[in-house]
């Protein structure tokens, strides 16, 4: 089954408001999934290594869970860390048949091709 997926740009501003950096953008993917693929898409954004956030929504838009990822959770302690996540996410697949993921990347990060 193919995933359908927007792409969205926004602006916003840094966010240490005292440092003299510019405006940075930041890119909102909408991916829509089945319950059944949803760990192993949220595996495949972890490894991807830019992904700043995944916001995990109903069809309606309502907000199941947010998990912020950075950097340094990616590059290291990444099974320890994603464990209880994989588990939570898990058992929300099998409640649910269909989610949309709302994936966060700042200017930088390419955001895939559609």
């Amino acid at each position: 089954m193919t995933d359908h997926e927007s792409t969205t740009a926004t602006t916003t501003e840094a966010t240490n408001p005292a440092a003299a950096q510019p405006k940075k953008r930041t890119f909102v993917e909408e991916i829509e999934v089945t319950g059944s693929a949803l760990v192993e898409r949220f595996k495949e954004l972890v490894q991807e290594g830019n992904t700043r956030r995944v916001v995990i929504k109903t069809q309606e838009g309502f907000e199941l869970m947010t998990v912020p990822l950075t950097f340094g959770v990616v590059a290291g302690g990444l099974v320890a860390w994603a464990s209880p996540i994989l588990a939570a996410l898990g058992a929300l697949a099998g409640i649910v048949s269909r989610v949309k993921l709302e994936v966060l990347r700042e200017e930088g990060d390419d955001p895939p091709s559609a």
